[in-house]
């Protein structure tokens, strides 16, 4: 569960030591392998489709930011059907670039020219609510996910989410 969430090559550096090029040369490897299989080793979240299309109809925009580069997010999007609910899918590119959450979410606040007082990013690890503080956005934390025992409430999540109920009633008041 320690590598969902960060970037891939920080991980390998963190957990196994390895120097940026050994990190690099590992990254390829395991990428070999995600995009032909692992990309699609996910499950969606009963009641996910139903709050996304809550949030659309009530008019919010939604944006996948994201660390996972966006070639294989694009590719997952489509695959669960997530596509039609979001309006813009930023990810890092396979060169490295935009490899930090706050880089991801600063892509997208840019692109669409959002007001910071509008946004809330929504994240099941401390990247992600790392990365909203660096861009001066709020953040949700959601415990659905992959975080682990107090990680959100130690990163600073603005709030926190135990269901996907609780999530979207969050996010309609924003």
């Amino acid at each position: 569960m320690r590598f969902i969430g960060p970037p891939l090559v920080y991980s390998f550096s963190e957990y196994y030591g390895f120097d940026e090029e050994k990190s690099l040369k590992a990254v390829e490897k395991y990428r070999e392998r995600f995009s032909a299989v692992g990309l699609f080793e996910n499950k969606v979240y009963d009641g996910i489709y139903d709050a996304l299309q809550k949030l659309v109809d009530s008019g919010h925009i939604l944006v996948l930011a994201t660390s996972k580069p966006k070639v294989f997010a694009d590719r997952i999007m489509t695959k669960y059907r997530f596509r039609p609910y979001f309006k813009l899918v930023c990810g890092s590119e396979l060169d490295g670039t935009r490899n930090d959450k706050n880089e991801v979410i600063e892509y997208a606040i840019k692109t669409l020219d959002c007001p910071r007082d509008k946004v809330i990013m929504v994240g099941d690890r401390k990247h992600d609510i790392i990365g909203a503080q660096k861009c001066g956005i709020t953040s949700c934390g959601v415990r659905f996910g992959y975080a682990e025992e107090g990680e959100l409430e130690a990163a600073g999540a603005d709030f926190i989410a135990d269901t996907i109920s609780e999530m979207t009633d969050i996010l309609m008041q924003k």
